[in-house]
């Protein structure tokens, strides 16, 4: 970028005090709030995509760097993401590279709050830094209910019988050949182990064979999520079954080894020294919700729009929302999810609300 758009110059820059970073750049900047994350894949791939959009937006529609943008500057863009013109979401352009298109379309208003959200901990983590002198987006207004916002969220969940006919399904898929016997247990293992430890996608990709211990005869899985927290999870001897299952198909040993760095979810072909990412095991995921919808249209059209919608995390919200139907504990259910707040984990309790619509409806 030219001296006038690379920031170095920018009317936000902070002068005088101490500088925390070396960063003389917006870009150079940038990059070093981005490394903070480089742990967390799938965060930094989230984070990347958003700084990226601002900075190609700001220096080619506004003619001004990242850090000189005021409030003013941000509203525009909130509006923009609500709105994108057709030559940052021209389907012709490729999805990778440096000429590729920026936009799926309109992000929705969830999807533009979440946006605003992370380029305000970027302006923040720049004026901490000593870099920038504010951050022009703590100005934004709050919007919306949060009590509201966690409710919508956790009715991203599969009800029973919706969980039973994935499961089925997944027993439907193709094994005629030797790739697709290996596709089949890899579906079959990734959504059981999903479901069973309440997994993170995140977490799942990144799971590995040293991360099972028995301890008085019962199975747990540590698991490293979000935030950097620790936390073990139980696990069912049938999940273990399952898991044995999986690795004696592909000729591997079913006794954990605190030693063996291979991963939970293999590649298909149940290679041990490659894990998957989690945008794959997304992907893996969502076909088979997509397919699963396909099959259950004639029959059930709700429960098909709902598969359409459904993604990984669905699965772990099933799992919160099934143990609390079957009455465990909250705070049992809190550790297992390793919520920091229980009122989170509360969420998922329907019994209450089960029982008003039967005291309600039932005359």
């Amino acid at each position: 970028m030219p001296p006038s758009l690379d920031g170095s110059q920018g009317l936000n820059r902070a002068r005088g005090g101490v500088r925390q970073i070396a960063a003389d750049t917006d870009v150079e900047a940038v990059r070093l709030w981005l490394a903070e994350y480089a742990g967390s894949p799938h965060t930094l791939r989230s984070y990347r995509k958003e700084a990226v959009r601002l900075l190609i937006w700001a220096t080619r529609v506004l003619g001004k760097p990242l850090s000189s943008l005021t409030r003013e500057d941000l509203l525009a863009y909130e509006a923009f993401l609500a709105n994108p013109s057709i030559e940052w979401a021209d389907p012709t352009l490729p999805r990778r590279g440096g000429g590729r298109r920026l936009f799926e379309g309109p992000l929705s208003p969830r999807s533009v709050r979440q946006a605003q959200g992370i380029l305000s901990g970027l302006f923040g983590y720049l004026v901490a830094a000593g870099y920038l002198a504010g951050n022009p987006l703590a100005l934004r207004r709050r919007r919306g209910d949060p009590k509201a916002s966690r409710r919508a969220s956790v009715e991203r969940y599969l009800d029973r019988e919706l969980w039973q006919s994935v499961l089925d399904f997944i027993e439907t898929l193709p094994q005629g050949t030797r790739r697709e016997c290996q596709h089949y247990e890899r579906v079959r293992w990734l959504f059981r182990l999903l479901y069973g430890a309440s997994l993170r996608v995140s977490e799942a990709a990144h799971a590995k064979t040293s991360d099972l211990s028995q301890r008085r005869g019962k199975w747990w899985l540590h698991v490293v999520g979000k935030g950097g927290g620790a936390g073990d999870v139980p696990l069912s001897d049938e999940l273990m079954v399952d898991w044995a299952r999986y690795r004696r198909f592909h000729g591997l040993s079913t006794i954990p080894s605190s030693l063996e760095t291979s991963p939970l979810v293999m590649s298909v072909t149940g290679r041990t020294d490659r894990f998957l990412t989690p945008t794959a095991i997304y992907l893996v995921v969502k076909e088979v919700f997509r397919r699963v919808a396909v099959a259950l249209e004639a029959v059930d059209l709700s429960g098909a729009a709902t598969l359409r919608r459904a993604s990984t995390h669905w699965l772990r919200h099933t799992s919160a929302t099934h143990q609390a139907d079957d009455g465990n504990d909250i705070r049992y259910i809190q550790k297992n999810l390793r919520h920091a707040s229980i009122e989170t984990t509360a969420i998922y309790l329907h019994a209450e609300d089960d029982l008003r619509h039967e005291k309600t409806t039932g005359r």
